[in-house]
């Protein structure tokens, strides 16, 4: 049988959907390889087309395969795969190699769930042991006579690539920001019905992992019949036992009293990922945006009031069109105001398709970077204040796996992700297994304090120590 690799760029709703599909390839016999190994049958790219460096990732994993694998095949999807489907099909042909085009197939985003009978498919081809390019081509045939795909056909059982688990509760948004894409490639918010989230939930507990994150493209606007996402959460909580539910991104509009009585539930993660943009109100305005800065302020309180000193991230955009220094200050004292414990901050990217794609007022790219450096300075004493506050407190943390080596001593070091998001660090206990997915009480020690003894961690943020049995 073909040998299959995965690549995933772009947010966690992607990463959901691989998992997905890498699932349903494992189940019918199918061997995933490392994507850095290479040597596939088979390539799948599940593309993101958020900022024009996204994409131009995705050209280059794809132009890197069709050259470097010249017997493979390559599946392209996603996002980017959706909103410029010729431009990606125009890589076939990329370099004078026309044969590219034989080996190079796009399955537009709004398809991509029908890749999940692709396996099935492959097993039972009578060429299965042939090309696979003559397989795909059938396939793809035959795709053009598929009925509308379900979004929500995406329900990963298990997750190879994440300690982990990750729902899927909705897709698209309703919103018209001016700067993004992904609303034209996703399309109009969607939500899975109440009662196939608690399905899938309990089946996610009864299967050990202690923690699941609620993900979608915008979840806040999460709508079943008279459900919005407090009303789901509510539900959820008492209709299962122990499993830990961490909200994957809020935003700040949606940041309701409501909202916020059930997010200081013991069994919601202390840790918010705010969708802010800009702390300007001129430039949330041209943003589309239907907040103001004030009401960023009052939210992050309502939310710290919920849950003391929980871990608060927020994403800003700088350089966007009309961004003079004075405006880029306002949104820099927003975030000092705000004491975030980390900011993602990136440069604009005029994304074609979109109203701002044609505003005037362009911000030089140097500039916007040095801003995204400012930024990211901030975040990073921001981190590194939040961490010393935690020191000596307990956590719950979620194990991720072993390190075979720490401190320049032989012996064994797990790393663990905090239920306040922070990575940790601490010896394992004799031949305790400690599986990736279960939750551990655990004391945070020290900040940051043997990282670079410790080979294979690529970043961990304080070194704890284990407080009892896992739960």
């Amino acid at each position: 049988m073909f040998s299959i690799a995965l690549q995933t760029l772009g947010c966690k709703l992607n990463q959901l959907e691989s998992e997905s599909l890498a699932g349903a390839f494992i189940r019918e016999g199918f061997t995933l390889v490392p994507w850095e190994r290479g040597g596939a049958d088979i390539f799948l790219v599940n593309t993101c087309t958020v900022t024009s460096k996204a994409e131009q990732k995705a050209r280059r994993t794809i132009r890197k395969i069709l050259k470097e694998s010249p017997e493979a095949c390559v599946i392209v999807t996603g996002c980017y795969a959706q909103v410029e489907a010729e431009a990606v099909a125009a890589l076939a042909g990329d370099g004078g190699a026309p044969l590219y085009r034989k080996r190079l197939f796009v399955v537009s985003g709004d398809r991509k769930s029908f890749l999940l009978d692709l396996p099935k498919f492959l097993a039972n081809s009578e060429q299965a042991a042939g090309n696979p390019a003559l397989i795909l081509e059938k396939w793809m045939g035959d795709l053009g006579f598929s009925s509308p795909q379900d979004r929500f056909r995406f329900d990963p059982q298990d997750f190879s690539n994440h300690s982990r688990a990750f729902l899927k509760i909705q897709d698209g948004c309703d919103n018209r920001c001016s700067y993004c894409r992904v609303t034209l490639a996703r399309g109009p918010s969607v939500s899975l019905e109440a009662d196939r989230v608690l399905s899938r939930l309990r089946a996610l507990e009864a299967a050990g992992f202690g923690e699941a994150v609620l993900t979608g493209v915008n979840i806040c606007q999460y709508r079943d019949g008279p459900r919005g996402l407090s009303g789901l959460l509510e539900y959820l909580l008492g209709e299962t036992g122990h499993i830990a539910l961490r909200v994957s991104s809020v935003e700040p509009e949606y940041i309701t009293r409501d909202l916020v009585k059930v997010l200081g539930n013991p069994r919601i993660r202390p840790h918010f990922h705010l969708a802010i943009q800009s702390g300007s109100p001129q430039i949330l305005k041209k943003m589309g945006r239907t907040y103001s800065p004030e009401s960023i302020e009052e939210g992050v309180s309502l939310l710290r009031s919920a849950k003391g000193d929980p871990f608060f991230a927020c994403d800003m955009i700088t350089g966007f069109p009309g961004e003079t220094g004075g405006e880029f200050e306002k949104t820099y004292e927003l975030c000092r105001r705000m004491d975030f414990s980390w900011i993602h901050a990136f440069p604009y990217s005029p994304r074609p398709g979109t109203a701002a794609y044609r505003f005037t007022g362009q911000v030089c790219e140097r500039e916007a970077v040095s801003r995204v450096k400012a930024l990211l300075d901030l975040a990073q004493q921001g981190r590194r204040d939040y961490i010393r506050r935690w020191i000596g407190k307990k956590v719950d943390a979620v194990i991720e796996g072993k390190t075979p080596h720490g401190g320049g001593k032989n012996v064994p070091y797990v790393t663990a992700l905090s239920d306040n998001y922070l990575r940790l660090l601490f010896p394992a206990w004799g031949t305790d297994p400690l599986p990736p997915g279960r939750v551990v009480p655990c004391r945070i020690r020290t900040l940051d304090e043997s990282g670079p003894d410790l080979p294979g961690i690529s970043r961990f943020d304080a070194v704890g120590e284990r407080l009892g049995n896992e739960q």
